[in-house]
């Protein structure tokens, strides 16, 4: 990868950020809504005994990278630091924004309308704010909790916290807000669906399905077809990753060979290691 293309990315993981804070300076800190993860706990301590939220992140996020960084490597947690690092400070930077609103339907819906926008330009980036995410990650490795089960258990906590500090209509606020946020991080990433099923056929196909299998620890399959207009034997590779995980797949097929065809698409359920578990009839 170029330097420059390596410039746009930490480039994109700082606007990303910025946006992030914008949601909370101008919709969610206001009006105590704690969407979730670390960022709702540092809304939740901001009112309990007035520490910044930029800095509870921050603080917050040191262990959960000390902890990734033993299980995981340094390398692999360099951008999500840098990540962590620009959202704590953009948070105090842009605290000067207005409140736009002090209605809470408005305030959530909308919150979680520009939360979702910056964190996929986070994602597009190949970066990640640590946080909730990170945590999942960590107890994925260490428990065996699925990454979806670790996300919603820590975000239910968070949630269940807000509504014992504020009220029970805060953080039912809240809940809408994580919602919202969800689905406009799906949509930004061109897909309703969290998981998409890529068929990549290339020259250089085993490079890509050796990334694939050691960097993205995903599973790939080899298939084997035939060329209509040709008739020559194509060796092609389908894989299945997570939403936040494709552009990182698309930057692995574009260092290596970047004539290849690839096609995305929607997988709307997935069963199988790795994703939901299968489940057997009754």
């Amino acid at each position: 990868m170029s330097k420059w293309q390596v410039l746009k990315e930490y480039l994109g993981v700082v606007m990303g950020t910025a946006v992030i804070a914008a949601a909370f300076n101008m919709f969610m800190t206001p009006n105590q809504i704690a969407a979730g993860g670390i960022s709702g706990l540092g809304v939740v301590l901001y009112y309990l005994f007035n520490i910044p939220v930029g800095l509870t992140i921050f603080l917050l996020n040191i262990p959960l990278f000390a902890i990734a960084a033993k299980l995981f490597g340094w390398q692999y947690i360099t951008r999500g630091l840098f990540g962590s690092v620009m959202l704590s400070l953009m948070i105090e930077v842009l605290s000067f924004l207005p409140v736009v609103t002090e209605d809470l339907l408005l305030a959530s819906l909308y919150g979680g309308i520009v939360m979702g926008i910056g964190v996929a330009m986070v994602f597009q980036a190949r970066g990640t704010t640590g946080g909730t995410d990170l945590a999942a990650q960590v107890l994925n490795k260490l428990f065996g909790f699925s990454l979806g089960q670790s996300l919603l258990g820590v975000d239910f906590l968070v949630i269940a916290l807000a509504g014992i500090v504020f009220n029970l209509e805060l953080s039912m606020y809240a809940l809408i807000s994580l919602f919202v946020t969800s689905r406009v991080i799906d949509f930004v990433q061109e897909g309703l669906s969290n998981s998409k099923a890529a068929l990549i056929i290339s020259a250089e196909l085993e490079a890509i399905v050796d990334r694939i299998l050691h960097e993205m620890n995903r599973g790939a399959t080899i298939l084997t077809g035939e060329g209509a207009f040709t008739g020559q034997e194509r060796r092609m590779v389908l894989t299945v990753v997570t939403q936040s995980e494709v552009p990182r797949l698309k930057a692995i097929v574009h260092e290596i060979d970047d004539k290849a065809f690839v096609i995305l698409g929607n997988a709307h359920e997935v069963l199988g290691e790795g994703f939901s578990p299968a489940k057997s009839q009754p």
